[in-house]
Parts: structure tokens; C-alpha cells; sequence
């Protein structure tokens, strides 16, 4: 017992306050969010009573404002600083769960998605900047697989309460997310400094105006960005199709159907740190083409199963693919980054996420409704074999490079 709280005092002092500021107050947020977002697109579908595919639409506007906003965030992160972009984003987000729970039509419902696209990616790409200012490359690892642990503690509180208060009243569990994120954008305003390096005027200038077009030209980090799109597709068709199709389909209510994330959330908390001490010996791009494996079996999985057990089978293979792949991922790119890049790259790498929610439940949701509801299933493990053997050539191309992703930059 004793050795276990000298640990812990010792990892507490390894990283600075604000890490651990950022780390409570994703705790918060993530407690709230995750008590609706796995059931929006249920309460969306009985809602409206639309075709999937109509319904998958609203996370493409999501998406569609997400990719905008994220090209708009780097440049904007890099030139005036991480911390108020970051609490403008909570907040918004807060004010966009209240819309939410008061819309009645297709059009409102869109213009809620759309400001939630809109304003996501701000906190995003300022939280992973910050972090990439505020911990060493030796540590960063550690640093975003914690920070898993952090959201995932959330999320396996939230999904298991909000799927019984969902059943009673969408309206209150609106407002519980709404209040998680504008309590979390407040602890930010008022304890977080700003971490943004200094930089000289001209160097500025130049990465407010052609740091993108550095990065494009970036072919390891480009390759990668396109390759991690496709695994992030197989993410997002689990976790916004799944609800609907286990409902719909199969009769599984909220308040059962949230122990699945839920199971997702306690193996992250418990797992992580585990993992990530294992995987950060290895080379990246390997350990990536491992986890999206992972991936690629839980979605085509899904098509052989028809109950509760079989699902929650699919989303612990899913779990252990995203505890090998997120924090590889994310300490790969920050590792890439030049210091006056941080919010570009983090921009570009944000664009993955935005693009993959953006095409696959829609592209799922047109299978669903075009062959068969089981055929989103089987269209997604084909995509997983695709990305499989993608992450094996890049990681067989760049196996020479040993500096880049391991944390020192070469221009």
C-alpha cells in the first residue's frame, strides 16, 4: 500500500499543475457529454422518424463544420495561444447541448450539430498543443494515455447513469452535458496560464501563412494522416451506428446499451497505463498497424452477433485496438511537430477524426438502409483490412527514419 501511494505521489509530481488541472476538468466534461452522446442518434431517430442514412447526415454537418474549424484552429491556436480558444470551445459546446435538447426539426437538429462541429475542434487542437508545450517528448506517452484515463473515468460514469436518466428525459441529460462542459471551460478561465512559446515577429508571420502548405509537404506525416482517416472510420461507425442498430434492430434499450461504453471507459481507465508502458518501446507505426487490427475485427464482428453479449464482445476488441492505437497516435504527431507547427499539425492530425465521422455513418447508414442493416458491418471489415495493410507499408517505408515520431524533429 505504501509502495502504491509513493507511485502515485511521484507520477503526481512528474507532471506539472495545469496537466492535472486539464485532467479534472476532462473528468467533468466527459462525465456530462457521455451521458447523451451514445444515445443521441437513437433519440434523433425516434425523433424524427427518418431513414439512417437522413440521420447519419447530421454527424456529416458535424463533421463538415468540424474540418472547417480545424483548419480555422491551428493557425489561430498558434498565433494567439491555447487557453481562451480552448474556453470559448467548452462553452460553446455547453450553449450547443442546450439547442439540442429543444430542437424539434431536421433543420434545428442541424444547426445544433453544426455549432458542436464548429466548436469541438478548438478544444481539441488547444488541448493537444497545450499538453505538447507543457510535457517533454520523454513523457508524453504517459501524458495522453492519462489523459485517456481522465476522459474514459468519464465515460464510464456517464453512459451507465445517463442511459437510465435518457429513458425518464432526453431534456435533463442535455443539461447535465451542458453543465459539464461550461464548469470545465470556467476552471479553465479562471486557473490555466497561457502556454503558448515565444516566438520571434517573423516566425509568426510565416506559420500564421504558409505553415500548411510545411506540412503538406510532410509526406511521413501526410501518409499517416490519410491511413489513421481510415481506422478513425471504423471508430466512428461503431460508436454512432452501433446504439442505433442494437436498438432498432434488436430491442436493446439506453439503459442497457450504456454499460457497453461504459465497458470501453473501464478498461481504459484500468488498462491504459498498463499498455502504454509496452507499446512506447516500439516503433509506431507497428504499433499502430497492430491496434487498427483490432479495430478491423470488432467491426466486422458485429455482422455475426445479434444480442447485448455480442456487441459488448465487439466493443472490448474494439478497446483493446484504440489502447494500443490512440496515445501511439497522439504522441506521434506531437513528436513531429516542430514547437512553432504544434497547432497546425494537431489541426491536420484533428482533421482525421472530423472526415472519418463525417463519411462513415453516412456510408454506413446508406449500406443500412440500400443491402442490409447488417452490411454497415461487413463494409466496415473490408475498410479494416484495408487500413491493416496501409499501416504495414508505411510502416515498412519509414522503417529507416528513426528520429521522426520518436520525438525529435528533422526539418
Amino acid at each position: 500500500m505504501n509502495d502504491l501511494s509513493s507511485r502515485l505521489k511521484k507520477l503526481v509530481k512528474d507532471f506539472p499543475p495545469q496537466f492535472w488541472l486539464i485532467f479534472t476538468g476532462m473528468l467533468i466534461s466527459t462525465i456530462g457529454a457521455s451521458m447523451i452522446w451514445p444515445f443521441l442518434m437513437i433519440y434523433v431517430s425516434k425523433k424524427l422518424v427518418i431513414p439512417l442514412a437522413q440521420v447519419a447526415s447530421l454527424i456529416t454537418i458535424n463533421a463538415a463544420m468540424g474540418l472547417i474549424f480545424a483548419l480555422v484552429a491551428g493557425p489561430i491556436i498558434d498565433r494567439v495561444g491555447r487557453k481562451w480558444i480552448m474556453v470559448i470551445s467548452l462553452v460553446g459546446n455547453g450553449l450547443a447541448y442546450i439547442l439540442l435538447s429543444q430542437a424539434q426539426t431536421y433543420g434545428e437538429f442541424a444547426l445544433a450539430e453544426a455549432l458542436l462541429g464548429a466548436f469541438n475542434p478548438l478544444y481539441r487542437v488547444g488541448a493537444d498543443a497545450m499538453i505538447a508545450d507543457l510535457i517533454p517528448p520523454e513523457k508524453r506517452p504517459t501524458a495522453y494515455a492519462i489523459l485517456r484515463m481522465s476522459g474514459n473515468t468519464g465515460v464510464a460514469i456517464g453512459p451507465a447513469i445517463g442511459g437510465f436518466i435518457a429513458v425518464q428525459s432526453y431534456t435533463t441529460a442535455f443539461f447535465i452535458a451542458s453543465a459539464g462542459m461550461i464548469v470545465y471551460g470556467l476552471l479553465l478561465a479562471a486557473k490555466a496560464h497561457e502556454t503558448l512559446p515565444v516566438f520571434d515577429r517573423g516566425t509568426q508571420r510565416r506559420a500564421v501563412f504558409e505553415g500548411y502548405g510545411r506540412i503538406l509537404r510532410d509526406r511521413e506525416f501526410m501518409s499517416f494522416t490519410l491511413v489513421f482517416t481510415l481506422t478513425s472510420m471504423l471508430a466512428s461507425l461503431i460508436w454512432v451506428l452501433l446504439p442505433v442498430y442494437s436498438n432498432l434492430q434488436f430491442g436493446i434499450p439506453e439503459n442497457r446499451y450504456g454499460f457497453i461504453p461504459t465497458t470501453n471507459a473501464v478498461m481504459v481507465v484500468t488498462l491504459q497505463y498498463l499498455v502504454t508502458t509496452v507499446t512506447k518501446r516500439f516503433k509506431p507505426l507497428y504499433v499502430m498497424t497492430v491496434g487498427t487490427a483490432f479495430y478491423a475485427a470488432a467491426t466486422a464482428l458485429i455482422a455475426l452477433f445479434g444480442g447485448f453479449w455480442g456487441f459488448w464482445f465487439c466493443m472490448v476488441v474494439m478497446t483493446i485496438g484504440e489502447l494500443i492505437l490512440i496515445p501511439t497516435s497522439n504522441t506521434y504527431t506531437a513528436n513531429l511537430a516542430p514547437s512553432d507547427m504544434r497547432g497546425r499539425y494537431m489541426s491536420i492530425y484533428g482533421l482525421t477524426h472530423s472526415v472519418a465521422s463525417g463519411v462513415a455513418p453516412l456510408l454506413g447508414g446508406f449500406l443500412s438502409d440500400t443491402i442490409s442493416p447488417r452490411a454497415t458491418w461487413v463494409g466496415g471489415g473490408i475498410l479494416g483490412l484495408i487500413s491493416v495493410i496501409a499501416f504495414l507499408a508505411l510502416a515498412a517505408r519509414y522503417r529507416e527514419n528513426k528520429d521522426r515520431g520518436d520525438g525529435v524533429y528533422t526539418a
